[in-house]
């Protein structure tokens, strides 16, 4: 029985958690048992549906949401938040899944911006944030308590994220904003760089005496950010050049700089330092039921060691009703996430034999930031042979896509013989195959490449993630940037 609390207290250790090293294994058992008994737990996730399919196997996907409720938060502790109570209402304005490959390779945090513009499972078309609210006052009138709220808004935004994306989501972590304030200043504040300063002034705001969200920092380097302005950080988006999509990449940059802090001799080995962030995690934690967070814990420790990879999905800017919104196509977010998370290839694709390319009808769209890429790319097929046409799109995106539906595997793989380093994705959105060119810089040839002696031509099943929004390809590297 004590090797195995030994272990625990080891295991512990590396996932940020353990006082091992400075106390006695079992005061460090006693420790993790009453950290583990203090979290609080909602729902089970929603199972796969019937006839769905778990399309990355054993690989876990763990959704985290940043609740920007002020339940039960003091009016000391609203004025050191820099806001005041909103009456009740719902916000989730932070929402990225963890993918976690069961072969333990790099990991991955995809993030959504809130106001993306998609379907909510009965609700219809609103943005992404409105899901948890939904179904949060769904449970409200029904005369759930706090617990069962919170529960009925994750497993409807877990269900609207699943089917924009086509992945299972296995586990759930949420935080609330007076615990992200707390971990913060638990562990003493992060370093950060800012491209320019950030105040009131510039989020245009003459209304409020400390701008929409109290933020003050200066140009270059700021040090220790720590409590109000750590929050003020990740939740800015007025005056920022993209508003929402460098929130992401702020909320990316935070949390690598977190983790990296978390980990650090400073804090682990501060007793009280480490007991103070034990506190500050288990008041600002929901998860569900089967989560093993000291599991968890360890898997999300890897972004301070810089084993992990932030993406965005394609978007676009756009208006519906009056109201501005971010616009997402639903075929372009799976082929996303499938690269990003490696997902399995088409076994028609891998078996189909490729055609020649008189017989191939393309269409070439320019989701790059390079003009005319579309009108040249189908210049240089339709003298390989293709029947190539440009198409129109105003999205962007990082990777260049070749998107078919079933059927058109043979078609597809001999364009991919022309677009080396190109995502074949299986699609029912598309008429014919369509050639999607990304910011990637890959581009079709006037003939495909000669296969290696050594290597066959296949398409990789772990395509290489494409960068960030912000053009860092790691947050965690972030002590080498500076960011909006």
């Amino acid at each position: 029985m004590r090797s195995h609390r030994v272990r625990v207290g080891v295991r512990l250790a590396v996932a940020v958690v353990s006082l091992v090293t400075l106390l006695g294994s079992g005061l460090a058992w006693a420790t993790y048992k009453n950290f583990t008994a203090s979290i609080k737990h909602g729902d089970p996730v929603p199972a796969l549906a019937k006839g769905q399919r778990d399309v990355d196997g054993k690989d876990q996907n763990i959704l985290l949401i940043g609740n920007d409720s002020r339940a039960g938060a003091t009016p000391a502790e609203l004025k050191a938040l820099s806001t005041q109570d909103d009456g009740g209402s719902v916000n989730t304005d932070t929402m990225m899944v963890l993918h976690v490959p069961a072969n333990g390779a790099k990991a991955t945090v995809i993030s959504f911006p809130r106001d993306s513009w998609v379907t909510i499972p009965d609700n219809g078309k609103d943005k992404i944030n409105a899901a948890y609210g939904d179904g949060y006052i769904a449970a409200k009138n029904a005369g759930k308590d706090e617990t069962a709220r919170e529960s009925s808004g994750i497993r409807l935004l877990i269900r609207t994220i699943g089917g924009l994306t086509g992945l299972h989501i296995d586990h759930y972590v949420q935080v609330n904003l007076l615990g992200f304030y707390e971990i913060s200043e638990a562990i003493g504040g992060v370093n950060l760089c800012l491209n320019k300063a950030q105040n009131k002034y510039t989020e245009g705001d003459s209304s409020h005496p400390d701008g929409y969200s109290g933020i003050n920092l200066k140009q270059g380097w700021n040090y220790n950010v720590q409590g109000t302005q750590a929050l003020a950080f990740v939740r800015q988006r007025h005056g920022l050049p993209r508003g929402d999509i460098d929130r992401i990449v702020r909320q990316q940059y935070f949390l690598s700089a977190v983790f990296h802090k978390a980990t650090s001799s400073s804090t682990l080995l501060n007793p009280f330092k480490l007991q103070k962030l034990l506190n500050a995690v288990k008041k600002s934690l929901v998860t569900d039921p089967s989560l093993d967070i000291l599991q968890f814990i360890q898997q999300f420790s890897k972004i301070a060691g810089g084993n992990v990879t932030f993406g965005t999905p394609p978007w676009k800017f756009g208006n519906v009703d009056g109201s501005d919104v971010v616009l997402v196509d639903p075929a372009a977010v799976k082929a996303y996430v499938d690269k990003m998370v490696g997902a399995p290839v088409d076994k028609k694709l891998q078996t189909a034999k490729a055609v020649p390319p008189t017989q191939v009808s393309v269409t070439v769209l320019n989701q790059s930031n390079t003009n005319l890429a579309a009108t040249s790319n189908a210049k240089t097929l339709g003298n390989a042979g293709f029947l190539a046409t440009v198409g129109d799109t105003d999205q962007h995106t990082d990777q260049t896509v070749i998107e078919y539906t079933d059927g058109q595997q043979a078609q597809a793989k001999t364009l991919a013989q022309y677009v080396p380093g190109a995502v074949l994705q299986q699609t029912a959105g598309v008429a014919k195959v369509t050639l999607i060119l990304g910011s990637d810089g890959i581009q079709a040839k006037a003939a495909p490449p000669k296969p290696s002696a050594s290597k066959k031509t296949t398409t990789p099943s772990k395509p290489t993630p494409s960068p960030t929004p912000s053009g860092v390809t790691n947050a965690a590297q972030n002590a080498k940037s500076c960011i909006n």
